[in-house]
Order: C-alpha cells, then structure tokens, then sequence
C-alpha cells in the first residue's frame, strides 16, 4: 500500500484549518499531518485529504455533504472520521465549522498519557534478544556491568 504524499498546497490548507488553540499541537505522521488537542487526534492530512473525528450524529451529517466520504487509505480506514469534501477549499469558512466541532470533541476526552518511551541504547526486538553480541553462551549468566557474575548452574560430571 502505498501512502499518498500531500503537496504543499494541501499542508496549507490543513494548516489553515487547525485552531490557533495553545492546547492544539501538529504532528507529522506517516509523511501527513495530524492535529491533536491533550493527545488525542481530532484532524488528519492523508494525502490531499483532510479527515475530521466526529461523534456518530456528527459522522452522518457531514456524510450527507456532497463530496464528503470516508477518511484513510483505502481497506484501512479510520474509524470515527469524515474527509471533508474537497470542493470545500474554495469555501473553508464551511470546514471551519466542522473542525470546531471536531476539536471540541477530542478536547472534552480525558488527556493521553505519555508512554515512557525506550531508554536510549535498548533494543528489545526478537532479532537483537536472539544476536549473538547480546546474549551469553548457554549455560552462563551475563550479569549486568558492574556486577559480580552468577555462579555457574552447569552440572558437575564425574567423580570428585
């Protein structure tokens, strides 16, 4: 699948639409754009379109609007928005409506919280947990540096 690029006309136009709000911040995603407000996005860029979440009432009513239809790419569309009709451009004083509607939703949503996040030089993928450069022969402990190493758990073979 291959993801639509929007042009600079279109991220001006995206631009021009999100609410000049403190609380709003513009996140590339995917070579697109994204609104948010408190974490949660309420406005996508996807290519040339611009996508709004709405509540259900909200959903069927933009639908009824020639030219609006679903939002993301094709087969894997995003639950919950509406791409606003592209004739719109030409009268965005009709979007701004609806991204005030939009906004207004996600802000009333409890605020997301920022996962931690990796710690720098971590890598715990299953390809760098089976490296050889990372993980101890069999039958020994890796301890962690500045630590003394475990004892060794093999089996005594043998008499003593």
């Amino acid at each position: 699948m291959e993801i639509p690029k929007p042009t600079e006309g279109d991220k001006a136009y995206f631009s021009s639409l999100v609410p000049s709000d403190p609380l709003v911040e513009v996140k590339p995603m995917f070579g697109n754009l994204g609104a948010f407000v408190n974490g949660n996005m309420f406005m996508g860029l996807f290519g040339a379109d611009v996508g709004l979440k709405l509540g259900d009432a909200d959903q069927a009513a933009l639908l009824d609007e020639k030219g609006a239809g679903p939002f993301g790419p094709e087969g894997h569309r995003m639950a919950g928005y509406v791409a606003v009709p592209a004739s719109w451009r030409a009268h965005p004083v009709k979007a701004e409506a609806w991204v005030a509607k939009a906004f207004a939703g996600a802000a009333a949503l409890p605020a997301k919280v920022k996962s931690p996040g990796k710690r720098a030089g971590t890598n715990t993928s299953p390809a760098a947990k089976a490296s050889p450069a990372t993980s101890a022969p069999s039958g020994t402990a890796k301890a962690p540096s500045g630590t003394a190493k475990a004892p060794s758990a093999r089996k005594k073979t043998g008499a003593t």
